[in-house]
Formats: C-alpha cells, structure tokens, sequence
C-alpha cells in the first residue's frame, strides 16, 4: 500500500513508461543516493550505475502489478541502492559487512568481559594457594600444575601409597575451595 497518492501515480507512470515518472524520481531521489554512495568508497559513475541498476528493479516491481509500496519511495530506492552498493563494494573487496563488523565487535566485549572475571577469579585462586600453607599448596601445584601422577606424589611427598596421596590431595582441596569461597564472596559483597 504506498502511503502518498503521488508516489502512487509515479510508479504506475514508471510501469506505463512514463518519461516525465522517471524525471521525476530522478530529480526527486538520485541526489541522496549519490551523497551515499559517495561517502562509502564510490565515484559519481558508480552512483549513476547503482541508481540506474535501483530504477530497473522498481520498474520491474511497478511493472508486475503486484507490488504494494509499504513504505516512503525514497527509502525503498536507498535501501535497494544501499544494498546493490555494498553487494557491489563486497566484490570489489573493499567492504567488510557491518554486520560482520557487529558480531566481531560483540564477541570482542564479550570476551573482555569473560577474561576480566577469569582474571579476577585467578586472582583469588591465588590468594587462596597462598594461604593454604604447605603441604597442601605443593600437593595441588605437583598434581594440576606439573601434572605429576599420584604415585609420584606419593613418592616425593612420603605416602605409603598413591591412595593416600589421593585422599590428601581431596584433604587440600576441599581446603581450598573453603579459602577461596570465604575471599571470593567477602569481595563480591
């Protein structure tokens, strides 16, 4: 449904072949598309080429009888020129889709953001090892850090067997997530 009575009689004078139809869109829109098109990498020629390559399209559209303008003429002629432009500047590999670019961008945050807390929580981590006092600090580092087997703790650390090694290991464990707990949540508060 086109919301102007005018925008109306020029498309159905673009379907008849109306030269005066066509002047007028011309004259009308071809102004902004060549600011446009401009301002994004392109030349005056490529402004003419992507105006006209927009004007067979909505005269095809006019033409068929079945098209309901749904919306200004002007923006229907920049957002179809708009895209045959950046179609045309992918091609030419001038141009990274800004969609492209957002979702590149939002990653981004979002990865900054997930670092910072993984950052902040290793921070505590840390905080917690070091209050956790020996043995149990250089149980856990020989176990998750130097990824010795628990029948080489037991050996380096004096257990009888790699199962008592492994019950201290849970021992230190449970004791530092106690720690790291207590400091994570009086930070966060």
């Amino acid at each position: 449904m086109t919301f102007d009575p005018i925008e109306k009689d020029l498309l159905e004078g673009l379907a008849r072949n109306d030269r005066q139809a066509t002047t007028t869109i011309y004259k009308d829109h071809y102004g902004m598309i060549q600011t446009m098109i401009i301002n994004n990498n392109g030349s005056v020629d490529d402004a003419r080429d992507i105006f006209q390559e927009a004007m067979v399209v909505l005269y095809e559209k006019a033409k068929s009888g079945q098209f309901e303008l749904s919306c200004q003429l002007k923006t229907y002629l920049y957002s179809v020129c708009r895209r045959l432009w950046l179609k045309r500047l992918s091609q030419q590999q001038k141009f990274v889709s800004e969609l492209e670019g957002k979702e590149a961008w939002v990653s981004a945050e979002d990865d900054i953001e997930q670092h910072e807390q993984q950052n902040h929580a290793f921070h505590q981590m840390e905080k917690a090892m070091n209050s956790l006092g020996e043995p149990c600090r250089s149980l856990l580092d020989a176990f998750y850090l130097q990824k010795k087997s628990m029948i080489e703790i037991a050996s380096s650390f004096g257990y009888t067997n790699a199962d008592n090694a492994k019950t201290q290991k849970y021992k230190c464990l449970t004791r530092l997530k106690k720690i790291f707990f207590a400091h994570y949540k009086t930070l966060d508060v």
